[in-house]
């Protein structure tokens, strides 16, 4: 439940056909290390792209963070992107509320995550596939840097099956 499906370098290794392939037409996105840094409204040039990429081969998305408001709807606009905010995850409920605000069917969607405790939890409790990168930056914050120990164990045994970064 907690060990990857997959793991992407960044974002910008998601490619459409890889969506494509395995049916994922939705993809629901983390923000904080995952698509900017953490508090960041930035956007790199390399991701901005790959929105843009994924926009024009039809892949809805939406933001699903954990965090507040005030925080997400500044950010989802200026990318212009539907918003969950306060998603709660790794409870499903931000999930829910994101497939119903977009109309579309939980078999067509994927989540994208750097976190296993928050993402790859959440995606797995709602069965739907999560798409795991690795964090944009170095993690300063203590309760993340003791989530990240944490999560060493379910890395390895994605290795160890024969897992490969993508």
């Amino acid at each position: 439940m907690l060990t990857p499906e997959y793991i992407f370098k960044d974002v910008t290794r998601i490619t459409p056909e890889f969506l494509k392939q395995k049916k994922i037409k939705v993809l629901l996105l983390d923000v904080d290390n995952t698509l900017t840094a953490h508090g960041s409204q930035q956007l790199s040039q390399p991701i901005a792209q790959w929105l843009e990429k994924m926009r024009q081969a039809g892949i809805r998305m939406a933001i699903v963070s954990n965090n507040t408001q005030k925080r997400v709807e500044p950010f989802a606009k200026r990318i212009g992107l539907q918003f969950v905010s306060m998603g709660c995850k790794p409870l499903p409920g931000g999930l829910a509320r994101a497939r119903r605000m977009l109309g579309v069917c939980r078999h067509e969607m994927a989540l994208v995550g750097d976190q296993i405790f928050t993402d790859r939890l959440a995606g797995a409790l709602y069965n739907i596939p999560v798409l795991v990168v690795e964090p944009l930056e170095k993690d300063i914050k203590k309760g993340i840097l003791f989530r990240r120990k944490l999560e060493k164990p379910f890395f390895d045994k994605f290795h160890k099956k024969g897992g490969k970064i993508l």
